[in-house]
Formats: structure tokens, sequence, C-alpha cells
């Protein structure tokens, strides 16, 4: 138990603090385009739908490393919550198309990226 509360922990500070710079160094680029918040939630897509099929192929690996890298890692990457007040922000301040514009790319693109990660995973170990 002791080594999963510790797998998350890791796993969420190296997520958050990486979603954080992501966020400082991309977010003020494009005025319209939250850029860090889309990039953590694809990034941590792509590495969702890697991990998960990385490890439907390897089901003897301990558990642990599982939930450092998908509920730790991802967790603290990807960010819902700053996804959906910014759109209620563009919302607020009339900015209609960048709200459809940011909930387009940032679920197509998660999506996109996680059959993608899992797709490309699966390829690469059976073959």
């Amino acid at each position: 138990m002791f080594s999963t509360l510790l797998a998350v922990f890791i796993g969420g500070g190296v997520g958050s603090v990486a979603r954080w710079q992501l966020g400082v160094k991309f977010n003020n680029l494009y005025p319209t385009l939250p850029l860090g918040t889309l990039l953590a939630n694809v990034i941590g897509a792509f590495v969702i739908g890697g991990a998960l099929a990385f490890f439907l192929r390897h089901p003897h690996l301990d558990q642990d490393w599982k939930i450092l890298i998908t509920t730790g890692l991802c967790g603290g990457l990807t960010t819902f919550s700053t996804f959906s007040a910014e759109v209620v922000m563009f919302l607020q301040s009339g900015q209609l198309a960048a709200a459809g514009l940011h909930v387009l790319l940032n679920l197509a693109g998660s999506l996109l990226m996680t059959a993608l990660a899992f797709a490309l995973v699966t390829w690469v170990t059976t073959h």
C-alpha cells in the first residue's frame, strides 16, 4: 500500500511540475489558445495511451509502475479543470470561436493521441 501511495505521489509531482512549466512557457504565446494546457493534455493522452498498451502486453510488471505513470504522472500532467476554466473564460468574454477551438483541439487531440500511442505501442511490441 505504501509503495502505491509513493508511486502516485512521485508521478503526480512530476506531472504537476511539467504541467506548470508548459503553462508558464506556452500559455501566453497565443491569446486565443492556451497552448500550454493543450500540450499538457495531448502529451498526457499520448503517454497514457502508450502506457495502457504497454502494460496490457506486460501484465507481469509490478502494478505500482502502471499507477505511477497513469494515475500519477498523467493525472498530474493533464488538466480538465484548467481546460474547463479557460473555456468558460472565453465564453464569458464573448470569444465563442476561441472557446470552440479550445474544446475541439483538446478533446479531439487528446482522443487522437491516446489512440495513436496505443496503436503505436501495440504495433511495436508485436513486431
